[in-house]
């Protein structure tokens, strides 16, 4: 067992972590668009595939950012881990696949992949992962060189590597087709069962193998149900 993976298992044996996600009076202004997000509320549990659905322009990927640190709430508050979210700076803890993919075109599949993992020090094989999503083929190939949606499930690849607590995934399936769309639903519903993932898309495919869907509409919850996907054991 990886040095991450014993901490991880010790915390949540100690019930440290019953919520991976708390959002609690979420609001978010950005300069000419104020209330980008109004009184949201959100909780993901460990495990959990939850959903936020919504059309363009309703505020999903604000909410993921919040959700990932990358930014703070102007109104509310956002904790992950029982920390607040933007304290987060270990991808093998809480791990994003943006839109913007934020992959360096001039280090190969595996080693965009794999960065995470090295720096923090822990063991993981990627090489299942790149299978599953046909990316094995390119794991040394650099990835400037490859597709957007080979690219895109590169970067879906470094988000779930390092098998994180809470996995923040910006429409992932926006540049795949058909075929690619069920390799990324497959990995999604096969993950280890220590990771939560809060996946922000419109694409039915998806929301179809959600535990619970949270629906936005110009920046409100609008609708919270449970989805149609298996619930995971907790």
């Amino acid at each position: 067992m990886s040095r991450h993976r014993a901490r991880r298992t010790d915390a949540l044996a100690g019930g440290d972590h019953q919520v991976v996600v708390a959002a609690v009076g979420v609001g978010h202004d950005v300069p000419g668009r104020p209330r980008v997000l109004d009184d949201v509320g959100l909780t993901v549990l460990p495990g959990e595939l939850v959903v936020v659905a919504g059309r363009s322009g309703s505020g999903k990927s604000t909410l993921c950012h919040l959700v990932a640190g990358v930014g703070r709430p102007t109104r509310g508050a956002v904790t992950v881990l029982g920390r607040p979210a933007h304290e987060w700076a270990d991808w093998t803890r809480v791990a994003l696949l943006p839109q913007r993919l934020a992959l360096v075109p001039e280090l190969s599949v595996l080693e965009n992949v794999s960065w995470p993992t090295r720096l923090a020090g822990v063991e993981a094989d990627p090489a299942p992962l790149l299978e599953a999503l046909a990316l094995g083929h390119l794991a040394h190939a650099l990835t400037g060189d490859s597709s957007i949606g080979e690219q895109q499930r590169t970067a879906l690849a470094r988000a779930l590597a390092p098998a994180p607590d809470l996995a923040v995934l910006d429409e992932p399936t926006g540049h795949q087709d058909d075929a690619n769309v069920e390799r990324v639903l497959a990995v999604l519903t096969a993950r280890g069962p220590g990771t939560a993932v809060l996946v922000a898309t419109h694409d039915h495919r998806v929301i179809a193998v959600a535990d619970r869907v949270v629906e936005l509409h110009s920046g409100r919850v609008v609708d919270a149900a449970a989805g149609s996907g298996s619930p995971r054991s907790r």
